[in-house]
């Protein structure tokens, strides 16, 4: 080995032998986390709500559906997730088999690949013997090995799906809750955990669902600039003794307020604004360090909305953001104002797209509606302009929209 090649490799050993000089746990900040009940925050009643549906599971009887409805960042997930959790420790005590599930519907929205992933999640293939491959099976086949998975292992199931809404269809909900009504399920009783950040989801429902369902209901309200700022306070020791200046923490609660009290947004830019400073090898985390980690989570958060976007979805989104940023003025803009934005950058041969019909675009930017990257208002006009027109605004900065579409390479000329 070369004295360059073992030099390097010195350098590289006391790398890893160093402490991180800004974090001590920082996992405390992630945002997946289900962290001990002393450290949720202003979601008491919210947990008993939840606890009280599925009570009955605990000793093998059938739990109430949950429909769960908030913004972003309310505690949705992190109150499933930590109640379920209880209940299936405690089932133990009571002699209860209890299997608990968590699908992402953002991440899985096909009926069929809903119950894959829930088969997969739940099979011990050692104690059932069935196999669940990811491809090459019919769906009706996958929930026959769902529904055999669940009465061979489990007495109850409590399944999550968060954001429902994200589903392509609603037909999952109308099996899950009908399975044993139906006949599919012998013994396993199953329950749902339905989370939204729409609250007329509901409304997308057809009867036979919501019959089916017999659901309870529960708004979880955002967080104020108080409980912001306790949250934080309480993973404080995410990092180390000292590091933090005493306005990080106000300051960054400030700015998620401001966003909806949105607690993911708070713990985003904390954990951003700890890992700025880490880079610039600075001593301490600053007001500086929050201010421009505010700016990165709105990019991060608008990348993931973002990610996976067909061309044309992007450029319909990326001229209504530059509407938005010439004219500072306006907040919304219509749908014909928009289109003659979209015909100029689809004229770009760099993007190589054909340019749709003003209907055909305008289906796209509905479609970011549902998503919730864009906003929608409809005025009813009068007179010889008496017909519904549609108007667009962003829910994000023009800058932040543009940064991100940016950093596709055909976009990256655009001006």
């Amino acid at each position: 080995m070369s004295e360059d090649a073992d030099h390097e490799n010195g350098s590289l050993e006391d790398f890893w032998a160093t402490e991180d000089p800004i974090f001590k746990r920082k996992e405390l900040l992630d945002i997946d986390l289900v962290p001990n009940e002393d450290r949720i925050i202003g979601r008491d009643s919210e947990i008993q709500n939840v606890a009280s549906s599925i009570h009955p599971a605990v000793k093998g009887q059938s739990p109430r559906n949950t429909l769960v409805y908030g913004k972003t960042g309310t505690g949705k997930s992190l109150v499933a997730k930590h109640v379920t959790r209880s209940a299936q420790q405690y089932s133990i005590e009571n002699g209860t088999e209890m299997g608990r599930a968590y699908i992402d519907c953002t991440q899985t929205k096909t009926e069929t690949r809903v119950v894959i992933n829930l088969a997969q999640e739940l099979n011990d293939p050692e104690r059932t013997g069935i196999s669940i491959p990811v491809t090459g099976l019919s769906t009706d086949v996958y929930y026959e090995r769902f529904w055999s998975i669940l009465d061979r292992l489990y007495d109850v199931a409590i399944i999550i799906l968060d954001e429902i809404d994200k589903l392509q269809d609603n037909e999952i909900l109308m099996q899950l809750s009908r399975a044993g009504e139906a006949g599919k399920l012998d013994s396993c009783k199953v329950g749902i955990i339905a989370i939204s950040n729409k609250i007329s989801f509901k409304q997308s429902l057809d009867e036979r669902i919501l019959s089916s369902l017999q659901d309870r209901e529960f708004v979880f309200p955002p967080y104020d600039a108080n409980q912001l700022r306790e949250i934080m306070y309480n993973r404080a020791d995410a990092f180390r003794d000292g590091v933090l200046s005493d306005d990080v923490i106000p300051l960054s609660a400030a700015f998620a307020a401001q966003e909806h009290g949105d607690a993911r947004k708070a713990l985003d830019i904390l954990r951003n604004a700890g890992e700025l400073a880490k880079d610039e090898d600075a001593d301490e985390v600053s007001e500086s360090h929050v201010r421009d980690a505010r700016e990165k989570a709105d990019i991060d958060r608008f990348s993931q909305l973002l990610e996976g976007q067909p061309t044309q979805i992007k450029a319909s989104v990326y001229a209504l953001s530059l509407l938005a940023g010439r004219h500072s003025d306006r907040e919304e803009f219509a749908t014909r104002e928009v289109y003659e934005m979209y015909k100029n950058i689809t004229s770009d041969s760099a993007l190589g797209i054909e340019t749709l019909s003003q209907r055909r675009m305008s289906d796209k930017l509905d479609e970011q509606v549902f998503l919730d990257i864009l906003g929608r208002t409809e005025r009813v006009g009068r007179g010889y302009s008496s017909g519904v027109t549609n108007y667009y605004y962003l829910l994000e900065d023009p800058s932040v929209v543009q940064a991100v579409i940016h950093n596709d390479d055909r976009f990256s000329e655009l001006e």
